[in-house]
């Protein structure tokens, strides 16, 4: 029988200005407060992760890229 010990998922996230024709700085205003929302949601779930990078783009939209936690499967030394 296998069982999973530990796992957790890499992902690259982009979040980008939407296609609406907006004042660039509130569309940046936007991407930001999506990405906090992203992340405090994150945070209310409880959702152990690392954020391993995260980039601001020349349009406004950043790029985070991200370990986190696959379910409620434990972590084992991902995140360290």
């Amino acid at each position: 029988m296998k069982r999973i010990k530990a796992a957790c998922i890499y992902q690259t996230i982009l979040f980008s200005q939407k296609e609406e024709h907006l004042e660039h700085d509130y569309a940046v205003k936007l991407v930001q407060d999506e990405v906090n929302r992203y992340k405090a949601t994150l945070d209310r779930n409880r959702t152990k992760y690392k954020i391993v990078s995260e980039e601001t783009q020349e349009d406004g939209s950043v790029m985070i890229k991200i370990i986190k936690q696959y379910n409620i499967t434990p972590v084992g030394d991902y995140l360290n």
